[in-house]
């Protein structure tokens, strides 16, 4: 979408039109294309507004009800942080008794509407023009929310006594310019030194205001933070979505953390003091429990799968797998529990004779820490059974192994 096909949509034909557009239906999309340009519609018109009743469809799951009064672009949306995670950005913020916050980098505006929602003041910018005037769209209803089109380098922020009650969030980009892949999206960028603002600046932002907060990858290596800051990992249902790190009175506990959301639970954040004192990894296959424990995704991340270690009673399989033996059925709700049915050090021969004789065709395998691809053991296996299984290809004391497990 550009500039022009923008300014088509907020015109007051075009929101109109937004307005009187059924729910999204791919199925639909063509006959309903044909019958607005039939209409009169002018068909940019009706290519920008389909474009955008697909994507407010898509981001029902990030927004919910709100999806349905904003505007998005393709990667604004994919980049978009998913409002349960936006409002507890905020949440700092408020704690912190920041009432102004510079959003360096606001994309379609997902953390802005958020410090917004809470009565924060937000100067916000984007680099891109097309980006910057969605977001300024979605922030309409927010007269304290202000956002232009320019780059974070650009930014005036206060020093000193002037930064009191300032706050600055940064979600610097990490997508490249130049070709897309094959579904429209940017490539993506890895290395700390490519995002922009680099890192290195995003921690002079940091020394300027104290108060400052950054979204990044969740491929945040650990010995990047920097001393003093907090580095949190964000999962949803499940999945890390984000690394945010934290300074000054914005931390709320130094070094790593993880927190893990789910719809209709309470949050659940654990510290490195929650993972201290773990016991040290099993030394043998012989001590492994009864029961495999696997935290969520958010956890191992942060590498604290020791909190999970000392909650259960038991120990990590081998260092950072994030698997856990103990000997006890807890209910983790961060965690799932399997019943162990079997432990042997891999060997493709012994694994599918143990599989076949208990009938097993479909097999579910798991893994990590070692360097076995899943595809090719299940080909090594060769199974024709008709019973399901779930193995997991790990490490015990340094050995790679295959644990047969059940859901407990």
């Amino acid at each position: 979408m550009d500039l022009a096909a923008l300014a088509l949509l907020v015109d007051i034909e075009g929101w109109d039109l937004l307005a009187s557009l059924p729910a999204y239906d791919a199925g639909a999309e063509l006959g309903l294309q044909t019958r607005l340009r039939q209409a009169g519609y002018a068909p940019e018109l009706v290519s920008a507004a389909l474009l955008q009743s697909r994507l407010r469809a898509r981001a029902q799951d990030k927004f919910g009800s709100f999806a349905d009064a904003m505007l998005f672009t393709v990667d604004g949306l994919e980049q978009a942080t998913r409002f349960a995670v936006a409002a507890r950005h905020a949440a700092r913020y408020l704690r912190a008794e920041v009432r102004l916050v510079h959003d360096l980098g606001c994309g379609i505006g997902a953390d802005a509407m958020a410090f917004a929602g809470l009565d924060l003041a937000v100067r916000a910018v984007d680099a891109d023009a097309v980006t910057a005037t969605v977001a300024g769209v979605n922030l309409r209803h927010w007269p304290a929310a202000q956002v232009v089109h320019g780059r974070a380098e650009d930014v005036v922020l206060p020093t000193g006594e002037e930064a009191t009650h300032t706050g600055v969030w940064l979600d610097p980009a990490r997508r490249l310019d130049g070709p897309a892949d094959a579904r429209g999206r940017a490539r993506r960028v890895v290395s700390l030194d490519r995002i922009s603002p680099t890192w290195r600046e995003v921690q002079g932002y940091a020394a300027q205001v104290p108060a400052t907060g950054a979204k990044l990858a969740p491929a945040f290596p650990h010995a990047a933070r920097p001393e003093g800051a907090e580095a949190q990992w964000v999962s949803w249902r499940g999945d890390v979505v984000e690394c945010a790190v934290w300074w000054g009175p914005l931390v709320e506990a130094v070094g790593r953390t993880a927190t893990v959301l789910r719809p209709g639970s309470d949050a659940v954040t654990l510290t490195e003091a929650d993972a201290s004192g773990a016991e040290p990894p099993v030394a043998s296959l012989a001590a492994l429990g009864g029961y495999l424990y696997e935290p969520d995704r958010a956890v191992i991340r942060a590498g604290l799968t020791g909190a999970l270690a000392r909650l259960v009673g038991g120990a990590e399989l081998d260092d950072a797998v994030g698997y856990v033996s103990a000997a006890a059925p807890l209910d983790v709700p961060w965690a799932h529990r399997y019943t162990v049915a079997e432990a042997m050090p891999w060997n493709v021969k012994a694994v599918r004779g143990w599989l076949r004789s208990r009938g097993v065709g479909r097999l579910t395998i798991k893994k990590r820490g070692v360097s076995l691809e899943p595809e090719a053991v299940r080909r090594q296996l060769r199974l024709n059974g008709s019973s399901e299984a779930t193995v997991v290809l790990t490490r015990v004391a340094g050995q790679t192994v295959a644990v047969m497990v059940d859901p407990a």
